[in-house]
């Protein structure tokens, strides 16, 4: 049984997506599973052994690119008994359809009736999470069970910690705060940096180190925690690429993050998280360990799932309190002994 799975374009969707990759194997112990992916989340794929190879998607988020997706399936004719398709978008089911594989399973979204003819009906109110709706796909058509969900296990060789330890000079003779301020989809999402930064002074004065995690577009966020905290951090925003992130994030003493991709990454290593809520719920996509604590002020305006604070006043999160977060940081810490 080999199956295609075209997987989601965010980083922490595509953490998900293993616990369906998982749920694939568990039905079928001897599947091949090769998942179509943007080439920023393929170095995921290398830590989850259940897949057996990423395909690079030649297209950026949001391009239709029709040409080059008939081209991919073209060549991918022949190799498929089944494809399992993540996004709702229509494009998504082009290079399966192309690629004439036999069954092609995906959530009905924008009409795919035809590129798709193994055509589920999503019931919200059945699947509220998002790894439910990907984990389902992996039952037979008809069945309403809700999935039982295995979370994903990000597998990470101590030889890649080594050399990203060396490569960065760092060390872990300490306990290490992980911090994680940015957010791809939005500020909505974003606790604020002086909150970030009186965190990581209070952690400091542990005697413990404070790393920084982020993307480049993550770098502007994180020099303000630096300014703010007195440099008490190691920046590593901007500086590492997603190979070295997961293996420096698993050698973490605790981590506090927005409701972002790292967050997944974090929780998939199984690290202790603390992950922080503010436009999106905690219903739909909550990390997946059991080692995390999750802070939601649940106000009347949320969760209103914006970019932007709709009334520009970002309640949701400039009211979330720094004392809030740090006992929830000390609370995690001794539940799991995380702290020497």
């Amino acid at each position: 049984m080999l199956i295609l799975v075209v997987g989601p374009a965010w980083v922490g969707d595509m953490v998900m997506a293993q616990s369906l990759f998982q749920a694939l194997r568990q039905c079928e112990p001897r599947v091949q599973i090769d998942v179509l992916a943007p080439a920023w989340s393929l170095p995921l794929l290398m830590h989850m052994p259940q897949v057996r190879a990423g395909i690079c998607s030649p297209l950026v988020h949001g391009q239709l690119g029709l040409r080059q997706r008939w081209a991919l399936g073209r060549s991918l004719r022949g190799q498929y008994n089944q494809a399992i398709v993540l996004p709702n978008a229509w494009k998504s089911a082009i290079v399966p359809w192309a690629a004439r594989i036999p069954q092609r399973t995906g959530w009905l979204g924008e009409g795919r009736w035809g590129l798709l003819n193994d055509v589920r009906r999503l019931d919200v109110q059945r699947l509220p999470q998002m790894v439910q709706r990907f984990v389902a796909l992996a039952q037979p058509a008809g069945v309403t069970a809700v999935p039982v969900i295995s979370p994903p296990q990000l597998q990470v060789a101590e030889a890649a910690v080594r050399s990203a330890l060396q490569q960065y000079r760092l060390a872990v003779s300490a306990p290490v705060l992980a911090l994680c301020p940015g957010a791809a989809y939005g500020p909505a999402k974003r606790w604020p940096a002086a909150s970030y930064a009186a965190l990581a002074q209070r952690w400091q004065r542990q005697q413990g180190d404070v790393w920084l995690f982020g993307s480049e577009q993550d770098q502007a966020v994180c020099a303000e925690i630096q300014q703010y905290s007195g440099s008490a951090c190691t920046d590593l925003s901007g500086r590492l690429n997603l190979t070295e992130t997961v293996a420096l994030l698993s050698v973490t003493t605790m981590v506090v993050s927005n409701d972002s991709g790292l967050m997944h990454v974090a929780a998939a290593l199984n690290r202790p998280v603390v992950a922080l809520y503010g436009a999106t719920s905690p219903a739909f996509a909550p990390p997946l360990n059991q080692c995390h604590k999750i802070i939601y002020l649940n106000l009347a305006c949320s969760p209103c799932r914006k970019r932007e604070c709709p009334f520009g006043h970002l309640a949701c999160l400039q009211q979330m309190t720094v004392a809030q977060v740090w006992n929830a940081v000390q609370e995690l810490a001794a539940e799991h002994n995380e702290i020497r």
